[in-house]
């Protein structure tokens, strides 16, 4: 899907950031909506069904962002980037938790957020057409072509970041994996952030998928798939 075609929206209360952000995505050809508060931007994702949200941490008003990743995640997989504030660690490993994809820490350069937007993107896009459909790792299936992960026949709700690192666990299933492996094959090589968002996606997968989805911890390496 090109981007002249892709919807994205930004939940931000700062309007001096929100127009910074919003210049630079419509430059790229992005369509953007905006809204300054949690319930407009649910109710804007509701009605134009975007590709990608944009979504502050720090929402003044009834709703912070991490309320809204919760609200939104209950009823989507959407791929949500989150802006935090540079001492908001906490809020960061919250919002991981919580399913958002990616973060951006204040200030930021909004070439690289455009970057990451566009990386993200690539990645839900799905598989090329030679690629295998269906990969299977213990009771888990990891479906490449729906989107779509089953553990013992059911369906299971993961986040787009979290659905994108199951999947490259079961491509190379059988390998021991380092942390900065994973950051490069998921995240992408210019990703800038802490390894240790790895262990906190690998815990919601292994709270999400359960003992069924064989995902060991090797020691001083990283992680390896059976």
């Amino acid at each position: 899907m090109s981007s002249e075609q892709t919807v994205i929206v930004l939940i931000e209360d700062d309007p001096n950031i929100a127009d910074l952000v919003d210049l630079y995505l419509r430059n790229d050809g992005y369509r953007v909506y905006q809204s300054n508060s949690g319930e407009g931007g649910l109710d804007i994702v509701r009605d134009r069904s975007p590709r990608l949200v944009i979504l502050d941490v720090g929402l003044a008003g009834d709703m912070d962002g991490l309320q809204v990743c919760r609200e939104l995640r209950a009823h989507s997989d959407i791929p949500i980037i989150m802006l935090t504030a540079r001492d908001g660690e906490i809020d960061r490993v919250l919002g991981l938790e919580m399913g958002a994809d990616d973060y951006v820490t204040k200030p930021f350069s909004p070439r690289e957020l455009v970057a990451r937007v566009k990386a993200i993107l690539r990645r839900t896009d799905g598989p090329t057409r030679d690629a295998p459909t269906v990969l299977i790792a213990g009771d888990v299936e990891v479906d490449l072509g729906r989107r779509e992960v089953r553990a013992a026949g059911e369906v299971v709700a993961l986040a787009a970041r979290e659905f994108d690192l199951c999947a490259y666990l079961a491509e190379n299933r059988g390998l021991a994996l380092s942390r900065r492996q994973l950051l490069d094959g998921v995240w992408g090589v210019d990703w800038i952030g802490d390894e240790r968002t790895v262990d906190v996606h690998v815990r919601q997968l292994r709270k999400k998928l359960g003992d069924g989805f064989p995902l060991s911890t090797v020691w001083g390496v990283g992680y390896r798939l059976d």
